[in-house]
């Protein structure tokens, strides 16, 4: 059995889609997908434990071996981000419950399941497929579904929400397929290893630069990269929440996968150091996403739509860290990929709660929120400390990690404008921290007392909120990994 973990890792949850829709009642039908999702969680586990163990894992399907056939290909960063994008789902299915049973109508639950599954199922296939085409298959499996996903928001700012996304989506996922056709023409093969090694002897052609052009514009476009982001902030502010809590801690993780991958493991090194200044331009555009978005964000009353920026800002981070081009700049990028998702979900599934109780996250709704929803805001403190770069958080050892890599590169004033960047979200986490314990409460009576979220939710939330103090505390899991998986980017063995 556990030689098929590779094809069983995407093969559970896209077989569980369909079963959906035959599993009456609606909290049936989430403990069959929970279910699912801890499956592949689980797997996703034995799956890292056996890359560490004994290196990079081969699939072939059909009997045919790569590259004439179809090959799944895990190595440790791939593995990496499975770990993330199941346990992620796992833990926002594990509260989502209650959220959803409250924000989209039981008539259409049973297909926010099937949706959310194959959303699942394409992001595992994402970073599980070993060739450019299924690639781009997974890649607009999982994008289809997010369209859905997020449609189904009550707010019929929802369904132009969506519209938005797959314009630009489609665009993004064109781009991709473009640059996957030119790499055929060229080299005759769609298997990244394959690619990787029939590249560099037409390196120089116009062609292959023409097809990475297409692929990186088309990635950073999935992305949300600044400027490319357009499609996020709306997206993740009218989607359910348990939506965007999924969403903002999977979906962009696996882009940035995707910008590794074709960057590093398919066009090699040598190459993209050799087109223009690229690194610069990286380090540049991740810059002026980290303070653009975060200004933008300072000025939003509605919460989901201050994190959605404050995640185009965090982006930024991972693009900076990507640019920089050196062992530490990719582990420092990876393992924001970790933190990020941690901070990420753990801010929307408090924003969750609040919209189950409150039916609002505007900014003025949030007025006294402590004093009715202690623990809830207790974890939104939390998660925008994380957020801000406190030490003994996740958000600290990332950045600590980002500094050191621009320090090393004597690029001091990346440093800088880094730490200065991280100060702007002090600004608008305490904003939310101002409303909800030193404004005076909006709501009139409040005899009623404490009104928490259910235990499911709370629990879920609390499990995230622990997680961004262990994991910034014991740093042994996420450093370790992010530092062997850049080192596998850097010793050309992806």
């Amino acid at each position: 059995m556990l030689i098929h973990l590779p094809i069983l890792q995407v093969i559970i949850p896209l077989l569980g889609a369909p079963l959906c829709l035959m599993v009456k009642g609606s909290r049936f039908v989430w403990g069959f997908t929970l279910l699912v999702s801890l499956l592949a969680s689980m797997i996703s586990v034995a799956l890292l434990w056996q890359v560490e163990a004994n290196g990079t894992l081969s699939y072939a399907l059909g009997g045919w071996q790569a590259p004439i056939g179809i090959e799944y290909r895990i190595d440790i960063l791939s593995a990496y981000l499975l770990l993330i994008v199941s346990c992620m789902s796992t833990i926002v299915l594990l509260g989502g419950y209650r959220s959803i049973e409250k924000e989209i109508p039981v008539s259409n639950q049973s297909y926010f399941y099937v949706a959310y599954l194959l959303c699942l199922a394409g992001l595992l296939g994402i970073v599980a497929a070993g060739d450019a085409f299924n690639v781009f298959v997974f890649l607009e499996i999982s994008s289809l579904a997010s369209y859905i996903l997020i449609g189904l928001g009550k707010d019929r700012r929802a369904l132009w929400a969506s519209f938005q996304y797959l314009i630009v989506g489609t665009i993004g996922a064109t781009f991709i397929l473009i640059g996957v056709g030119y790499l055929y023409i060229m080299t005759g093969t769609l298997n990244m290893v394959d690619l990787a090694q029939r590249i560099p002897s037409v390196s120089e052609s116009t062609t292959v630069l023409v097809a990475f052009a297409f692929l990186i514009v088309g990635v950073c476009l999935k992305l949300a990269m600044f400027p490319l982001h357009v499609w996020l902030p709306n997206a993740y502010a009218f989607a359910p929440s348990i939506v965007t809590a999924f969403l903002a801690a999977s979906a962009t993780k696996v882009a940035v996968y995707l910008l590794f991958r074709f960057s590093f493991g398919v066009f090699g090194i040598e190459l993209t150091e050799s087109i223009l200044p690229l690194h610069e331009v990286f380090i540049g555009l991740g810059l002026a996403g980290v303070f653009a978005a975060s200004l933008v964000a300072v000025f939003q009353q509605n919460i989901k739509r201050l994190f959605a920026y404050s995640s185009v800002a965090q982006i930024g981070y991972m693009i900076v860290g990507y640019g920089l081009d050196s062992v530490a700049g990719s582990m420092a990028s990876l393992l924001h990929l970790f933190n990020h998702a941690l901070m990420k979900a753990s801010l929307f599934m408090a924003l969750a709660a609040v919209v189950y109780r409150l039916g609002s996250v505007q900014l003025k709704d949030l007025a006294g929120l402590a004093s009715v929803m202690p623990w809830t805001a207790a974890a939104i403190v939390i998660g925008g400390l994380s957020l801000v770069g406190v030490p003994l958080t996740v958000g600290f050892v990332s950045k600590w990690y980002l500094v050191l890599a621009a320090l090393e590169q004597d690029l001091w004033w990346v440093a800088l404008l880094l730490v200065v960047g991280s100060l702007l979200a002090i600004v608008y986490v305490w904003r939310i921290v101002e409303q909800m314990y030193f404004a005076p409460s909006t709501s009139g009576d409040q005899s009623d007392g404490t009104r928490e979220a259910p235990i499911g939710l709370l629990t879920a939330l609390w499990i995230l909120v622990i997680a961004n103090i262990y994991f910034g505390i014991d740093t042994r899991l996420p450093v370790g990994v992010a530092e062997l998986a850049a080192e596998h980017i850097f010793g050309g063995r992806l």
